[in-house]
């Protein structure tokens, strides 16, 4: 109060001072601007420090405060399907985790934070791969990683080799320029693995260190690799139910296959699938940190693209791949090009999953977060899915993209651990038996 009482003396001081000096005739506003100079700058610091922190906490909508006064309780999950369906009955109502809650890591309560640092924090283990180069019908490579442990065994499981054969087998495709070096896929694959599923990572064209051995690039609705993987590995692995996992755009290729065939797959999962990819391009025009993780997976398809320069060179427009700042730009220089249409948003449309997803025949979960900062919670085409009687779809308010982290640790993701529970689940059902006979019909 002294200090206060100081400082206003001494402004009237001047101020008699100065109108003794001049006559009495002083601007207000220079008075004003003489008092604020009186402010320490400490102060000054102080309250653009504090507005700094409102604007971060806005832009990177952080919601440490609503876990804090929801006493860390986290949001249910939301599911969306047909609740008197044959999936919801035997599968889905036996999930415990897709009735439950999901609380984000507290220090990681930012869906930017937890996509950004996704292949930073996520715990990966030893093991290795083992590679199949499988070879498609036009010539082109397709890397398969298979999960094996550390001295190239089968993966264990409580110290039992499988026969490899006979186990259920997940393939796990990958997202936009992912492959199955990518810690979230590396940490996916080994928890699998741990609980008794052999695992196989099919990697796109072009990634996972293999060349494109033919005059075709894999884009956002290419599905042709997937259907001859899945055909590929059913012959040799007759006796095995299959299961997909796609994440991101690789979920976009899985349910954009499901809905264009009848796929011998017994069960499927899709994460954080942007479903509408022409809403997509729209959504990363949105806000700021929207832009950036448009120019930051732009430069990232530039980078697979420099690597295979000859190929990209010789069957889309190099120039105009050089030229491009964001993923709707790539591939009107590389998708729209390749397969022939007029313009980039006809192609986006062609790509998106959304269009044929009342077609899915197979018990499909999808989960997906409604903060992605990447995908947009409004391209989810709820009402379809819920027509659907085989999709479930599992939303939680927080998980960011692929990622779900949860624990104080942020080591482990939630969704991994929903998936292995839900294929569980399936696999001992008595829709097993429908979908394995169904698919031995479609051989027959």
């Amino acid at each position: 109060m002294s200090n206060c009482q100081s400082v206003s003396q001494l402004i009237a001081h001047r101020r008699r001072s100065e109108m003794e000096s001049t006559g009495g005739d002083v601007s207000p506003y220079e008075l004003l601007f003489k008092g604020l100079t009186l402010i320490p700058v400490s102060l000054y610091l102080l309250i653009a420090f504090l507005i700094f922190l409102i604007f971060a906490y806005n832009l990177l909508e952080f919601h440490i405060i609503h876990d804090i006064f929801s006493a860390f309780g986290g949001n249910h999950v939301s599911l969306t399907c047909d609740f008197s369906s044959d999936l919801y009955r035997e599968v889905v109502s036996k999930c415990h985790l897709l009735h439950g809650r999901y609380l984000s890591t507290p220090w990681l309560s930012s869906p930017h934070l937890q996509t950004m640092l996704l292949h930073l924090l996520v715990k990966t283990h030893n093991f290795t791969y083992k590679r199949e180069l499988f070879i498609s019908s036009d010539g082109g490579t397709i890397a398969l990683d298979w999960l094996m442990n550390f001295d190239e065994t089968k993966f264990q499981v409580n110290g039992d080799n499988f026969v490899a054969k006979a186990i259920p087998l997940v393939i796990v495709i990958p997202g936009l320029t992912s492959d199955s070096d990518s810690p979230y896929i590396k940490h996916a694959a080994y928890k699998m693995a741990k609980h008794g599923w052999n695992v196989v990572i099919s990697n796109h064209r072009g990634l996972g260190g293999v060349p494109p051995t033919s005059d075709c690039i894999y884009t956002a609705g290419w599905t042709e690799d997937l259907r001859e993987v899945v055909n590929h590995l059913h012959c040799t692995h007759p006796e095995a139910p299959l299961f997909a996992i796609g994440t991101s755009l690789g979920a976009n290729i899985l349910v954009k296959y499901l809905g264009e065939d009848n796929a011998p797959l017994v069960g499927g999962a899709s994460i954080c699938n942007p479903w509408d990819i022409l809403m997509g391009d729209r959504f990363f025009g949105r806000g700021l940190m929207q832009r950036f993780y448009n120019i930051i997976l732009a430069n990232a398809l530039k980078d697979v693209a420099k690597l295979h320069r000859a190929v990209y060179a010789r069957i889309a427009d190099w120039e105009g791949i050089e030229k491009a700042r964001s993923v709707g730009e790539f591939n009107k220089y590389t998708g729209r090009i390749t397969g022939n249409f007029e313009t980039v948003d006809t192609f986006h449309r062609w790509a998106s999953s959304v269009r044929v997803v009342n077609n899915v025949k197979i018990p499909l979960v999808c989960i997906n977060a409604i903060d992605d900062p990447v995908c947009s919670h409004e391209a989810i085409p709820f009402d379809e899915c819920r027509m659907n009687k085989n999709i479930v779809v599992a939303t939680t308010q927080h998980g960011g993209h692929n990622a779900f982290f949860e624990g104080m640790s942020g080591k482990n993701l939630w969704w991994v651990r929903v998936i292995e529970e839900y294929f569980s689940v399936l696999h001992s059902s008595s829709l097993m038996n429908k979908n394995t006979g169904a698919t031995a019909l479609r051989n027959n």
